[in-house]
């Protein structure tokens, strides 16, 4: 097996899609080491200058090779539209060894056959985002962010009335509603570590963690 123990923080992203895109700008603009790889021209033409990469076709193990995707510690699959193109990019990934493979996949079944064929990490990002705007248009939440496969979700909520005026610890919010609450952020100041003395004020933002259910019916008190 090839030592990539000096690539562990390059990033190589293939398929400049809104998904592949966002990712490539996001880790140049932190710094870190990317190459985007994409095989539309107009893409490529929308993109050049903006971000490190490359014109090929990424389904041709021989161009992944030429553009040295071996020494990558990280490969990013940003193509989905084509459920072809997705498995034999992956697929060349799994045989070139790349340490870690995340690939975007489109439904469940694309998922299943993205992990059968080696990728390590399959992410849904239509799915992923729908879940989440259902959360915050049907209640009180600002923002929720659920663990995949940990039965534990996050999320940053305004207070139900009946904790305004009263701390952490006089609302009993654990042993009342099954819910912790990490931290608040009140209007001007910084984020704050709740603690049994954190007063909880109308304008505050909390920062809750628990079962999603728990959580749903605690941000819904009014």
């Amino acid at each position: 097996m090839p030592d990539r123990s000096a690539y562990n923080d390059s990033t190589l992203v293939i398929g400049l899609g809104r998904f592949g895109s966002a990712m490539a700008a996001t880790l140049d603009r932190l710094g870190r080491e990317v190459l985007a790889v994409e095989r539309d021209p107009v893409l490529v033409r929308q993109w050049t200058g903006r971000i490190p990469l490359v014109e090929a076709d990424a389904t041709d193990m021989e161009a992944l090779e030429q553009l040295g995707a071996t020494e990558f510690g990280t490969a990013v699959v940003g193509v989905a539209t084509s459920l072809e193109a997705s498995v034999l990019i992956t697929g060349n990934l799994v045989d070139l060894e790349t340490p870690q493979i995340w690939a975007k996949a489109v439904s469940g079944a694309h998922g299943r056959i993205l992990r059968r064929i080696g990728a390590h990490h399959v992410v849904y990002p239509e799915f992923d985002a729908g879940q989440r705007a259902a959360h915050l248009v049907s209640g009180r939440m600002l923002d929720y962010i659920e663990m995949e496969k940990a039965g534990f979700t996050i999320v940053k909520m305004r207070p139900p009335a009946e904790l305004h005026g009263f701390t952490i610890g006089e609302a009993r919010i654990r042993s009342r509603y099954g819910v912790t609450v990490f931290g608040l952020m009140s209007p001007g100041e910084p984020f704050e570590y709740a603690t049994p003395a954190t007063l909880v004020s109308p304008d505050d933002v909390l920062v809750v963690g628990g079962d999603a259910t728990l959580l749903e019916r605690f941000a819904n008190r009014g």
